[in-house]
């Protein structure tokens, strides 16, 4: 059963396409639909948005491409990491690790927990 779809955070396009690529060379609309399969369809990325985020992670050294054939026989461009790629990879997930256990604490915090009780005067 598919997951209802949230909205893509700012600044996770990046690291979703770069664990997509991760997985094995992809061509464009297969990153999109590889993002949308493995979160379980939760994830629905833009075309408008894909394209360009491949095209600045390719210019950033983060991933190659190479022309082939796609599943329908049509030309495509893969894509696959590069060691510059999987390093921010590793770093973003970690960042994003850290950050999302940092927000779970916030919001898991009752006002006993920190001390302020609601008080009235």
């Amino acid at each position: 059963m598919a997951k209802p779809a949230v909205e893509i955070l700012q600044g996770t396009l990046d690291m979703l396409i770069l664990k997509a690529v991760s997985l094995g060379p992809l061509h464009g609309y297969a990153v999109m639909k590889r993002i949308q399969q493995i979160s379980g369809g939760a994830l629905q990325v833009p075309q408008g948005s894909l394209y360009p985020a491949l095209a600045r992670l390719q210019h950033g050294g983060f991933l190659k491409s190479r022309w082939g054939d796609s599943e329908n026989n049509r030309k495509s461009k893969f894509y696959e990491l590069t060691a510059a790629g999987r390093k921010r990879l590793q770093k973003e997930t970690t960042d994003w690790r850290q950050l999302t256990e940092a927000i779970g604490e916030v919001l898991g915090t009752s006002t006993l927990e920190t001390g302020l009780a609601n008080t009235k005067s």
